[in-house]
């Protein structure tokens, strides 16, 4: 008897195992998701086959963000190789497109397990972060299309990360987050930016990525970091750039591409 046919999913998760594995593209087209779950089984298929987290161990570093409050928001664990402290050196880095975004990043200061993320508001949640720091997430993809491929397919590809940046870590305190000021330079370029963030708070996400990243039991441990979504759009780098955001009040954190 002939095996059944490879899922969707499996597709996919083939298609991104091998576009990671030799640092090339694949093409979109060939592969057909249907919804967001589907696309997030594709992220845990990719870790698993990648062997990105240790068996049971919940992800320590995650995205979460959204277009602005009333989207759906998304999530995506990110593989541990890819973060570094602040000022990093990504020359060695694989990249396609060098992508930028300011960002700020939460780490949690308790344990929170799937009862308690499903009894989180958005004051309940942020009690539970204990520390911030300013984020340069590095934006990339594995689709042939780049920032053009179905939506579904960047959510697949980790919401199209490549790498994350992380400052120095400071107390969280209370902040105007609709008025805060951004400041990125790439080069010798730079680029100023206030209050826009898309849902003018970064732990706006909180609740329901902790919902997200707890829903198959799994406790997510004190420590674990989350950044929130770009302050600056995306904005685009070349080979041996050096890129730094800066948040007023809050810090700074640089890289070398």
């Amino acid at each position: 008897m002939n095996p059944p046919p490879p899922s969707s999913v499996q597709r996919a998760a083939l298609a991104l195992v091998q576009a990671r594995s030799a640092s090339t593209l694949v093409d979109a087209a060939g592969v057909t998701l249907s919804d967001p779950l589907e696309a997030y089984a594709v992220q845990d298929a990719v870790a698993q086959a990648l062997r990105w987290f240790a068996a049971r161990a919940a992800p320590r570093h995650w995205k979460s963000g959204g277009a602005h409050r009333d989207a759906l928001l998304t999530h995506a664990p990110l593989p541990p190789a890819g973060v570094w402290a602040s000022p990093a050196d990504a020359r060695s880095w694989p990249f396609h497109l060098r992508g930028i975004e300011a960002e700020i990043a939460l780490r949690l200061g308790e344990d929170v397990d799937t009862a308690r993320a499903a009894t989180l508001d958005l004051v309940s949640a942020t009690r539970l972060v204990d520390a911030m720091t300013v984020s340069i997430e590095l934006v990339d993809s594995r689709w042939q299309q780049g920032l053009d491929a179905p939506a579904l397919h960047k959510l697949a590809d980790l919401q199209s990360h490549a790498a994350l940046v992380l400052g120095e870590w400071v107390p969280l305190h209370a902040r105007d987050w609709r008025t805060q000021r951004c400041t990125v330079q790439i080069g010798d370029t730079v680029h100023h930016f206030q209050g826009s963030h898309a849902m003018n708070d970064p732990a706006f996400v909180l609740p329901a990525w902790l919902r997200h990243a707890t829903r198959a039991g799994t406790v997510l441990p004190a420590g674990t970091v989350v950044t929130t979504g770009t302050w600056c759009g995306i904005l685009y780098a070349q080979p041996g750039d050096r890129v730094s955001a800066a948040f007023e009040g809050v810090g700074q954190a640089s890289v070398r591409l």
